[in-house]
């Protein structure tokens, strides 16, 4: 592809220098590059990427995308956001592949992993190669690829899915952040399906207010179904949890078809009788193709709602009912959304990824309906993000436990006691004894501590990083995986 057509493929682009120059590949990276690609300077927190084009060039650069003008012998395409351009330009260059498979997207606060292993599984059982984006991981052809977010950069993201559909895969499921929404990641990737999950506080650090939060969502559903697809034409669907208010909101914002699922409101896809024990999830479910009961190896009303979002995904892809229960009653569960850790000891311990008021209460709520004895929590809050939600956590785990052990999770480049201070200052607010709470800075002693404590009957919940490997302090990345130290303590334990 040559200089001119990328540049024709924005608007508002100014091209200087020679249009005709052949492009190979693109890159964002500088490091990354190779004679005949294009780079694309990107401005980001720390770095920004247009001190770099002589580095670029030096490396075999033949073009530059840039938001300013720049005294370079290379040809230069002038935009107003080379995020949002790369995110077209990639689409472009790598010939629109979404449009070339079935896309469904899955975004919300919590939820949006488990949805997605199950989409993929129901999908995998047709007999239909799936590849998978999200939190944990990118999967397709028999490869795992490690992520380190929930939704790739534009480029990386169309260049994945290029490889995805020159391999044959026939549908991605992906998960779709509220941070790649606003930064235009997904921009011309062609989803059927738009899956929404819920909405509770999180990412307020970015988005500033709930209201900024729900608008950004609200995009990914008003542009689903702008795409034109050169290959297909068809019909898009909105698939919406009836039990969240945001639903009535996005369902204002989207062309597609609207269908909508839910336990408490009337939906199309609705469940019932739902019964929560140690062991899995039981619930009847009535949908616009028939009723089934299904019991999942999963526990936890929360995982109704997203087996209710892959039950209706996979209705619109035709899949039948009954093949839909085979394939969700086999899967045994998703790393680190409520994974058990069993060393043989007589009490539960659980892994949990939930990191939000909303998640870290769902996932409580869950455990009390189970627990025997006590619960013992270990929790702690990202640091460099959302402080206003520390307080509100720290109320959560002090409700619904007999005993909480404030701790660190990603501190980042905070002082951890100091994240620690406001998580208490929530306890403290609603007159927590400080019998019943303890702060503990060390992750490992705050596990340590909590399973010495424990007797039989007990669920320790550990809760925040789940599928995690490692913890981040003051910018260095440590080794530290909370299902790996749970079973070093419980081996060590004096019983």
């Amino acid at each position: 592809m040559k200089v001119n057509e990328l540049s024709a493929c924005l608007a508002a682009a100014q091209l200087y220098g020679d249009g005709d120059v052949e492009i190979t590949d693109l890159q964002a990276d500088s490091r990354r590059v190779k004679p005949g690609d294009l780079f694309i300077c990107l401005p980001g927190h720390t770095v920004d990427g247009h001190q770099y084009v002589t580095q670029a060039a030096a490396s075999g650069a033949v073009a530059i995308v840039c938001e300013r003008k720049l005294e370079t012998t290379l040809p230069q395409i002038v935009v107003d956001d080379s995020r949002f351009a790369m995110s077209v330009m990639s689409n472009a260059f790598f010939g629109s592949p979404s449009s070339k498979m079935r896309m469904i997207g899955v975004t919300g606060t919590n939820g949006k992993t488990t949805t997605t292993y199950l989409i993929e599984q129901i999908m995998q059982d047709q007999n239909i190669k799936t590849g998978l984006i999200g939190t944990i991981e990118m999967r397709y052809d028999g490869q795992n690829y490690p992520t380190s977010g929930t939704t790739p950069e534009s480029l990386e993201l169309q260049r994945s899915l290029h490889d995805m559909a020159a391999k044959g895969v026939q549908c991605c499921v992906m998960e779709v952040s509220s941070h790649a929404i606003q930064q235009g990641r997904v921009k011309g990737t062609d989803f059927r399906t738009a899956i929404f999950t819920n909405l509770s506080q999180d990412h307020l650090d970015y988005h500033h207010t709930m209201e900024e939060y729900r608008a950004v969502k609200g995009l990914f559903f008003s542009q689903l179904g702008n795409v034109i697809s050169p290959w297909k034409e068809e019909r898009k669907y909105a698939v919406l949890n009836a039990d969240d208010e945001a639903s009535a909101y996005f369902a204002t914002q989207t062309a597609a078809e609207v269908i909508t699922y839910g336990i408490d409101s009337d939906a199309n896809v609705r469940a019932s009788q739902i019964s929560i024990s140690a062991k899995g999830t039981f619930f009847h479910v009535r949908t616009f193709k028939g009723e089934a009961d299904i019991s999942l190896r999963m526990v936890g009303k929360f995982n109704v709602y997203n087996a209710l979002a892959a039950i209706t995904a996979a209705l619109l892809e035709d899949v039948s009912l009954a093949d839909i229960k085979t394939s969700l009653e086999s899967v045994a569960g998703v790393s680190g959304r409520v994974e058990s850790v069993d060393a043989g000891q007589e009490f539960a311990v659980i892994v949990d990824y939930a990191h939000t008021p909303d998640g870290l209460e769902n996932v409580l709520r869950t455990v009390c309906e189970f627990a025997v004895g006590r619960v013992l929590t270990v929790f702690g809050c990202g640091g460099d993000r959302d402080r206003t939600k520390r307080p509100l956590m720290g109320k959560i785990a002090a409700k619904y436990s007999s005993l909480v052990f404030v701790t660190s999770d990603n501190p980042r480049t905070e002082d951890p006691l100091l994240i620690l201070r406001d998580i208490e200052a929530g306890l403290e607010e609603d007159g927590v004894s400080h019998d019943q709470y303890e702060l503990i800075a060390d992750r490992r002693e705050a596990i340590r501590k909590a399973i010495e404590m424990a007797s039989p009957g007990d669920v320790v919940l550990i809760a925040g990083k789940g599928h995690e490997t490692y913890q981040l302090i003051g910018g260095v990345v440590h080794d530290f995986d909370d299902r790996v130290v749970a079973k070093e303590v419980i081996r060590g334990r004096s019983y």
